[in-house]
């Protein structure tokens, strides 16, 4: 297996899903999410996209909760800058080079390069509206 990537997953529903990813692909409809980096491929749990607000590729599980991350995009920032709305109100800005909302998802790097965040999947499905900023 390559290397695993840490993720919390926000659910449709509103939980939220800790693990690790391998590979993750949006070209496929379901992934498999482990409890550890080192889980074998049985003890993984299937996920489906269709279900999912978006995937936060994470630097720790821990973060900061009182922490806010600023939405202000600096110069020179690579993609296309945006502020995306969710459809439970939730807004997040960043860069996109790979925004289209006819996809089912695109990756968005966010506006706080100290986020705990490094990159998020979010779902077309679960965006209200997406602003160019």
């Amino acid at each position: 297996m390559s290397s695993a990537s840490k993720v919390v997953i926000a659910c449709l529903d509103g939980q939220r899903l800790k693990g690790f990813v391998f590979n993750f692909s949006p070209l496929r409809d379901t992934f498999r999410l482990f409890p550890e980096p080192t889980a074998r491929q049985d003890s993984g749990t299937d996920v489906q996209l269709r279900n999912l607000k978006a995937i936060f590729f994470v630097k720790d599980f821990t973060g900061n909760a009182e922490r806010n991350d600023s939405q202000e995009l600096k110069e020179g920032a690579h993609g296309r800058k945006l502020e995306i709305t969710f459809t439970d109100g939730e807004k997040i800005c960043g860069t996109s080079e790979a925004y289209n909302p006819k996809k089912v998802g695109f990756f968005m790097f966010p506006a706080d390069s100290d986020s705990n965040n490094s990159r998020i999947f979010i779902l077309n499905a679960s965006v209200r509206q997406a602003r160019n900023l």
